[in-house]
């Protein structure tokens, strides 16, 4: 079992926004930016993935930042310090190809900022000069403003509502940064919402920019088993757990991915709603 030694709520209204610091000493250790792990929060619970949004080697820790909106999420954000989550399967995934590029953007979308941390740590460890783009709804709903300042060479900010940074959407302040700033870009990377991240690739697809998208699919066994999290990537079948999570964005058919996702709405609804009336179990 894993115990949580850290909890901070980003976000009290709902949907919460929760980051644990968690001990798991193997898994901080072969960690690399990109690579997600799949948990199980009680011994009744399912499998979810959620990408490691910081490590500390020498600690034997990593954080995981999630968003409470489905049950197994929402049992987890029950949990405290002290608690333990049953079981963390880790690091998975491919490791993002992290090279010197030269001017390397990074964009973050809602909780998608998070598991970008990392990744552009690593890109400016590597001598890349990042600059980072960080979307959110509000000036509320921003987070790791400040862990995203240190990885980067410089953050620009888009809210949706105007309250901070630019009034827009993070695909504004990129067409800006392209058309209008001329700034040579080598690489994109994006983490988000799949709608944000198709139309961040679509920005770029017509310059010609390497753009690498992480996807958020559903996945179960995270071994490329189930099947569960295959997408499509230039009209060939891809498994998220296996074969990515990053895939060239302007390869990737976001359209049947978002229809995938979608599901099982029926059934995430109603586990809701008894995951509400019923107290969740505690390691």
């Amino acid at each position: 079992m894993y115990e949580i030694l850290k909890k901070k709520v980003w976000q009290e209204e709902k949907p919460r926004i929760t980051e644990f610091e968690v001990d798991a000493p193997e898994i901080a250790r072969a960690h690399r930016a990109g690579q997600f792990v799949i948990l199980i929060v009680d011994e009744n619970g399912e499998r979810i993935p959620l990408t490691i949004a910081d490590k500390d080697a020498e600690k034997g820790t990593i954080s995981i930042l999630f968003q409470e909106v489905g049950k197994s999420t929402m049992c987890l954000g029950k949990l405290d310090v002290g608690d333990r989550i049953h079981h963390i399967t880790g690091p998975l995934g491919k490791p993002t190809h992290v090279e010197k590029f030269g001017t390397v953007v990074c964009v973050g979308g809602g909780i998608g900022i998070a598991p970008v941390h990392p990744i552009a740590k690593a890109m400016k460890e590597a001598g890349n000069k990042v600059i980072s783009i960080l979307g959110a709804r509000s000036k509320d709903l921003l987070i790791y403003e400040e862990e995203m300042k240190a990885a980067s060479h410089e953050i620009r900010v888009t809210t949706d509502d105007g309250t901070y940074g630019r009034h827009g959407f993070v695909t504004d302040e990129l067409k800006a940064m392209i058309e209008e700033e001329k700034i040579p870009i080598d690489l994109v990377v994006v983490i988000g919402p799949p709608i944000m991240m198709k139309f961040v690739c679509k920005v770029t697809e017509p310059h010609k920019i390497k753009t690498f998208a992480s996807l958020n699919t559903i996945m179960v066994d995270g071994t490329g088993m189930c099947g569960a999290c295959r997408v499509t990537v230039g009209g060939k079948t891809r498994f998220v757990c296996v074969d990515g999570p990053e895939f060239d964005g302007h390869q990737v058919d976001f359209e049947e991915m978002m229809m995938r996702q979608q599901q099982y709405l029926t059934e995430e609804k109603i586990a809701v709603e008894r995951c509400e009336k019923q107290t969740c179990h505690k390691n």
